[in-house]
Parts: C-alpha cells; sequence; structure tokens
C-alpha cells in the first residue's frame, strides 16, 4: 500500500506547520513568503476557529503563496465546511495565495475513507489567482453528509489540479470534464476502490481523454483504479496523449491486458516519462516495456505491487482506498 504521509514540501516551498505560542520558547516566524503554511488542529486539541484566527493576526497572510490545511476537527471528525467557509470568507486576505492542499492528512491522524469533505467549488471561485489545489480523501456518501463535491467552473489560472483519494467519485471526475481550464497543465486523478465510493467509468473521462477540455495538459494521471486495463485501453487511442510530456496509469489493477493495449496502441515515443509503478504485469510484459521505453529514452518506472495470492486467483488491489 502506498503511504499517506505529510508533505515536506508544496509548491516549491518548504512546509511549515503553525505551532501554538510557548512561553517557554518563543520563536520568531518565518517570513510569510518563504515557506507553505500548515495548518493543524489535531495534536493540541484547538478548534479549527481559533488556529485559523491566530493565522491571521500573526501571520502576514498577504504574503502567503502557498497554504496546507491538515486535520481541522477537535475532538470528533467534522466536515470541512467550515474550513472552506473560513477561506471563501478571507480570500481578500490572500492575495498572492497561489497553491492550496485540502488536505494534509495522514493515516495515523484519520484514514483517507473517513475524512468528511464538502463541496469545494466555492474556494476555486474564491481564489481566481490560484494555480495549484490538491485535494485528499475519499467521496463515498450522497451530497451534504461528508462527500466531496464539486461543480464545473471556469478558472483562467489553474495550472495544477490532484485528487488523491482512495474512491473518487465519478460526478467529481466529469464535473472536472466539463469545467474551464484554459491553463492546466497538470491534472492527476486517484479513483480508488468502488467499495469506499470509487465509481468512475471510462466514459466520465472521454472530455478529458478527447484532448479537447485542456488546451496546455502536459502531464495526466489516471491511476490508482480498480478498472486500469480498461483506462489503459481507452488512453491507448485517446488523442489527448499526442501532447502529452508525461503519463501515470500507477497504483492500480493494471495487468498483461492493459499493457498489451499500451503497446499496440499509439507510439508513446515523444514522452519523457511514463510510470507504471504497483502494477500485476508477468515477467515478460516488464520486459518488453522496459526494452521499448530505453529505445524511446522514455524514463519509465515499473515498481510491482506486493502480490498476494488468493486461493488459485491472484487477487489485484489498489494501492490507497482505506
Amino acid at each position: 500500500m502506498t503511504d499517506i504521509s505529510h508533505l515536506d514540501s508544496f509548491h516549491g516551498l518548504p512546509v511549515h506547520t503553525l505551532l501554538p505560542p510557548s512561553p517557554t520558547e518563543p520563536a520568531a516566524p518565518p517570513a510569510a513568503d518563504s515557506v507553505a503554511w500548515r495548518l493543524d488542529c489535531y495534536p493540541y486539541e484547538l478548534p479549527f476557529e481559533d488556529v485559523w484566527g491566530r493565522f491571521l493576526d500573526e501571520v502576514d497572510t498577504a504574503r502567503v503563496g502557498a497554504l496546507l490545511i491538515g486535520p481541522w476537527w477537535e475532538g470528533d471528525y467534522t466536515s470541512l465546511s467550515p474550513v472552506v467557509d473560513a477561506i471563501v470568507a478571507d480570500a481578500h486576505r490572500f492575495p498572492a495565495l497561489r497553491a492550496l492542499f485540502l488536505a494534509d492528512v495522514e493515516s495515523e491522524e484519520c484514514e483517507l475513507s473517513w475524512l468528511e469533505l464538502c463541496d469545494i467549488t466555492p474556494v476555486l471561485e474564491a481564489l481566481p489567482l490560484l494555480e495549484e489545489l490538491v485535494v485528499r480523501g475519499c467521496g463515498e456518501g450522497a451530497p451534504g453528509d461528508g462527500s466531496l463535491q464539486l461543480r464545473p467552473v471556469r478558472h483562467q489560472a489553474l495550472k495544477t489540479l490532484r485528487f488523491e483519494s482512495g474512491g473518487l467519485p465519478g460526478h467529481v471526475v466529469r464535473a472536472v470534464g466539463a469545467s474551464e481550464l484554459p491553463a492546466l497543465e497538470h491534472l492527476e486523478f486517484w479513483f480508488g476502490s468502488e467499495w469506499y465510493g470509487g465509481d468512475t467509468t471510462v466514459a466520465d473521462l472521454v472530455p478529458v481523454l478527447s484532448g479537447a477540455s485542456f488546451p496546455r495538459l502536459r502531464h495526466l494521471g489516471l491511476q490508482n483504479s480498480e478498472i486500469q486495463d480498461e483506462i489503459a485501453a481507452a488512453v491507448a487511442s485517446a488523442p489527448v496523449v499526442a501532447r502529452l510530456e508525461s503519463l501515470s496509469l500507477a497504483m492500480g489493477t493494471l495487468g498483461d491486458s492493459g499493457a498489451q493495449a499500451l503497446l499496440d496502441g499509439q507510439p508513446l515515443t515523444h514522452l519523457s516519462g511514463l510510470d507504471l509503478h504497483h502494477h500485476f504485469l508477468s515477467d515478460p510484459f516488464v520486459a518488453r516495456i522496459e526494452e521499448l521505453c530505453a529505445r524511446w529514452d522514455v524514463q519509465v518506472r515499473l515498481d510491482q505491487a506486493d502480490r498476494w495470492e488468493d486461493e488459485d486467483d491472484e487477487a489485484r488491489y489498489v494501492a490507497v482506498s482505506e
């Protein structure tokens, strides 16, 4: 399984967690624009409203370029809605904000599938200059009960959009495909398991694969999927591939049939990188892909998934689910 852990750097800046004031060890905060600021309520059992208020009071938020939201609950897990509401209400205080991570939480703090998310559309609407948005969490559940929601948006500045999920709902993928994101260069989906709400189908990906939606797209990650072979087959003839510089079909259940579809499909010789790690390929297919990528001068990642034997059948699984 892929380890879900805190980021050390974000948007090219080292991550600095805002710590509670200490009367015994006072420390001067770093310059507001020199770090990516991370807010965390978990180890200190502080209400998010208090952490947010202190952040606004003590940090020159007009110079903050990157922000990560860590655990935002005090005691029991709660919805991300108050966090989104706070960011939207105070968006005018963050004119330099270019990157936002919702939510930088690791499994020891809360399992991915337990994170209670919400509609994140207002964040994009309130931050028109945002260039990078990362969302971590599953989408299990109906609207309004802690599930991830997104409506189609038009955003002129967004360059990077990543969803790290153990169960990404198809309606979120469809909303991305229906959005107007003319600057988007990097798009990454972790689809996850149907058990945790990951019901995305290849049909949901058609607008992305067509190449028409995002004219500047250079990296596409269609990852962590239980239907990785089907996705590989669709990618093999997808128009968007011709303009990509790198492609990831990693972290999922990719097997020999998906690899064969890639080998039989359109040329991948123009790619600088191909990520297929956490796969279930047989040794002959691994050898073929390694040979071809070496010939094409394509950097390929082919770390195998750990193999579990289930009676006479090999069990395949995604790298991130719960």
